[in-house]
């Protein structure tokens, strides 16, 4: 099932609402690059739902982000409402592939499955 319109609106918000709170604050070099996460991926990257391909619109995004200073700084919170499996998955499918091992807040990028 699809993130509604409304349930999408809640969980950018919800998103925006945590790191503006949180005690991490993400580095003034990757501050910027999340409130256009927010707006153009939060419906890929959400708990709820199967993964489905990014828009290009969210994939432009993902393609100027420093994806490792964003993910050291991921609070547990927000782990909370985004998949961090999911946003593995959306960084491969915009030419942006994350390799085993890595760390993205608290979710460790498995090995491939084996052939």
């Amino acid at each position: 099932m699809a993130v509604s319109k409304i349930g999408f609106a809640f969980i950018a918000i919800a998103i925006f609402v945590i790191l503006a709170s949180s005690n991490q604050v993400l580095a003034a070099d990757c501050e910027a690059d999340v409130p256009d996460l927010i707006t153009q991926c939060t419906q890929y990257v959400a708990k709820a739902g199967p993964k489905v391909p990014p828009s290009s619109e969210c994939c432009q995004v993902v393609k100027r982000v420093d994806i490792p200073c964003i993910c050291s700084h991921i609070p547990s919170t927000i782990e909370l409402i985004i998949s961090m499996d999911k946003v593995v998955y959306v960084a491969g499918q915009c030419g942006r592939p994350v390799a085993h091992g890595f760390k993205c807040g608290s979710y460790t990028v498995p090995a491939p499955a084996p052939a």
